[in-house]
């Protein structure tokens, strides 16, 4: 009797000879095998312990800073907030496989919702930004108007209510 393809850990998917993909599964990145990683200066990083623990560090870090510039420039005007915080999530997803899974969890989201008739994803969007401006709405009944704004912005803001 043949034995069971077992999955891969990353993909899921099992091999079709049925050998464990990893031979020494602590002795790689969890998910790229050093020797098919396609950038030959990354493959020299993994190669040596020191070199892949700062690689990854930094790897966080960078991720981190562009987590939290997109969460302090989301209210800002301009490009910002969802895409940078997306970018963090790409630069955490090329080295730690829990931001990957999270990076395909978004991907199939986003398949899901492109697979739905036009007039669901029209009402989707509208209950998006109405969720968006009740929030704004909160944000500036709770806090008020930020002192930043030109005094025309904060004149029409003034006329809303409780604000």
């Amino acid at each position: 009797m043949r034995p069971e393809p077992t999955p891969d850990p990353v993909t899921r998917h099992p091999r079709p000879d049925g050998a464990h993909p990893h031979p020494h599964p602590h002795d790689h990145h969890v998910l790229v095998e050093p020797a098919e990683d396609r950038w030959r200066w990354r493959r020299r990083i993994r190669q040596n312990p020191h070199q892949l623990r700062v690689y990854r560090v930094a790897v966080a870090i960078a991720g981190l800073f562009f987590v939290a510039l997109g969460f302090v420039s989301g209210p800002l005007p301009g490009p910002g907030g969802i895409p940078l915080v997306l970018l963090g999530l790409a630069v955490w997803a090329s080295e730690f496989e829990w931001a990957n899974r999270l990076m395909h969890w978004f991907k199939a989201q986003l398949a899901r919702f492109r697979s739905w008739s036009r007039p669901r994803q029209v009402l989707a969007w509208l209950v998006f930004f109405a969720v968006c401006g009740l929030c704004g709405y909160g944000y500036l009944l709770t806090i008020g108007p930020p002192s930043w704004l030109p005094a025309s912005v904060d004149d029409v803001l003034a006329r809303l209510p409780g604000v």
